[in-house]
């Protein structure tokens, strides 16, 4: 694996400014899905950049400085637990990109999409399977993203004290799914995920 991820270029289009973007939160049964959106400066290359599930917390944190001080752009998106339950995971994943985009300074030329959809936009843009280990934008923004949501649920633990979602991010772990057993649904659970919803049915036949 290389120290610095290669920038993208884009053959034979004038591009001034490409954004990577990428979503946390799919999988987690609480808390907001969060996107961000990076254009990065290729005068200013930021060495170890990679997807960020693969760097361990305090790396994350020391890149998400940089990025934040290094791009030219960067921007941050959500889709709320409503519109979770409202529109469905994948589509508030979609929204929440598209949000960060919008949120740019600098409004890009191309947009680098992680994963294989892209949301409804005007932008020239393309998805890449796996870009967040493969293109230093997408990268960059897998990173902003995981660490403003890792300190979200870090914040949430403190409203609601005995969930652990300073420990597990409010993904599905033995520890969350008993808590949730014990201690009942909260405002920031995402009631249409099936662990949520079952013990809310469970709640309303028991009555």
């Amino acid at each position: 694996m290389p120290e610095s991820l290669p920038l993208f270029t884009v053959d034979g289009m004038n591009c001034n400014a490409v954004a990577g973007v990428d979503e946390v939160g799919r999988g987690p049964l609480a808390g907001d899905v969060v996107a961000a959106a990076v254009i990065l400066d290729p005068n200013r290359p930021i060495e170890g950049l990679r997807d960020s599930k693969k760097l361990s917390p305090a790396r994350r944190e020391t890149l998400a400085k940089v990025i934040q001080s290094e791009a030219l752009a960067w921007a941050v998106g959500r889709a709320s637990v409503a519109e979770i339950d409202d529109i469905n995971i994948l589509q508030a994943s979609l929204l929440a990109m598209s949000r960060a985009v919008k949120g740019l300074q600098l409004q890009p030329d191309y947009v680098l999409v992680d994963g294989n959809r892209l949301p409804r936009w005007d932008y020239a843009s393309e998805s890449v399977v796996g870009g967040d280990d493969r293109i230093a934008e997408i990268a960059a923004a897998s990173i902003l993203a995981k660490v403003q949501r890792d300190a979200e649920l870090v914040e949430l633990e403190q409203s609601y004290p005995g969930y652990g979602f300073a420990q597990h991010k409010g993904y599905p772990t033995a520890a969350h799914l008993q808590a949730l057993t014990a201690l009942g649904v909260t405002p920031v659970h995402r009631r249409s995920f099936g662990p949520v919803k079952r013990i809310l049915d469970k709640e309303k036949y028991s009555h």
